[in-house]
């Protein structure tokens, strides 16, 4: 089983926060059409009322019985291995029992995924301290996917990328501190950032994407008066992403670069296709300042599709029943997209 004869998975994310009751609200939708959910039936239950209840929850045994699934009903699959009292765990607080949780579900996502049992994977937001609590080693889910995609012995190089209508970005350098990220910013690291977001535009349409490369310093370095890491490191990148025939710029100033590369509909389309920055929230400031409830955040490089929404656990709204589940309705319109569906190009980022 594979492909689009294959269900997509849904992880439940953290049991504190509000990827329960996001879940529970895009089954609500027409979208959550040939999902199923890896987590709790319990917590899904707890979700379901918390979201206006008139829904179903099933377990199944197989993740394909989901295709057969009625409306009104959230198909899950149990995940192995999470704590019995997971349901009672309070809301809005940070718990090892739901970071243990979300890391089984994450574990078994991949498993279902690799052996052709799902199509792809959409994951609820986890809560980073909760991983830390439960003694899992990974900062978050792209260095924990990134890991259990390992094969002979070899680690991917993955990318995070976010995505919405106007905007896309690719980051060279993700969970780290500042001061660690500038040091990782290496010719070789911008250069194969370069790469994986050219290969993956394909996936998208987009066999030869025009990619923009932001700078590291203020106005880019100014010719080395701020700074001259666009002179080593980030010019000679793109010069060898060029010679490769990837159609890459720059390094422009990066707070502009943005601007110039958003698709504002309608009649006014960006210069570029997406940006390459050089850190976290130089990157994903502008696509979330455009607004988190449209945006999708995409794992590039990985050798299965993963896609999730572009924000985190809300443990201030958890168990209020007011989390909005349009990024994760993004995020699953965008997964089948790459995942070979045929999904309506203006149902997912550009």
């Amino acid at each position: 089983m594979s492909g689009t004869h294959a269900p997509l998975v849904l992880t439940m994310g953290d049991a504190c926060g509000i990827g329960p009751e996001i879940v529970a609200r895009l089954f609500r939708t027409d979208t959550a059409r040939g999902c199923v959910v890896l987590g709790d039936a319990a917590v899904m239950r707890r979700a379901a009322r918390l979201t206006g209840g008139l829904l179903a929850v099933a377990e199944l045994d197989r993740a394909a019985d989901a295709l057969a699934a009625p409306p009104g009903c959230i198909p899950v699959l149990p995940a192995a291995g999470l704590p019995a009292d997971l349901a009672q765990v309070p809301l809005g607080r940070v718990d090892a029992r739901a970071g243990v949780a979300a890391a089984r579900c994450i574990e078994q996502a991949v498993s279902l995924v690799r052996s052709g049992e799902a199509a792809g994977i959409v994951t609820a937001p986890i809560h980073k301290e909760a991983l830390a609590a439960a003694g899992i080693g990974f900062p978050g889910h792209t260095e924990m996917l990134q890991a259990l995609a390992t094969h002979a012995g070899r680690r991917p190089e993955v990318r995070m990328m976010l995505a919405n209508e106007e905007l896309r970005t690719v980051l060279v350098t993700i969970h780290v501190s500042l001061r660690r990220a500038i040091e990782d910013v290496t010719q070789e690291s911008v250069l194969q950032t370069i790469r994986i977001a050219h290969q993956a535009s394909a996936r998208w349409g987009q066999p030869r994407p025009r990619i923009a490369v932001a700078g590291l310093n203020p106005h880019a370095g100014e010719g080395g008066l701020f700074g001259d890491e666009e002179i080593r490191i980030i010019a000679p990148a793109i010069a060898a992403a060029r010679a490769e025939g990837i159609d890459a710029s720059g390094p422009y100033a990066p707070d502009t670069v943005f601007m110039r590369a958003r698709h504002a509909p309608p009649g006014h389309p960006g210069e570029f296709d997406l940006v390459v920055a050089m850190t976290h929230d130089h990157g994903l400031i502008p696509v979330k300042y455009l607004g988190v409830e449209h945006g999708v955040n995409v794992t590039l490089g990985l050798p299965f599709v993963r896609t999730s929404p572009d924000h985190g656990t809300a443990f201030d709204i958890a168990g209020t029943g007011r989390a909005d589940p349009s990024s994760l309705v993004a995020a699953v319109r965008m997964a089948r997209r790459l995942a070979g569906e045929d999904v309506s190009a203006s149902s997912v980022p550009p």
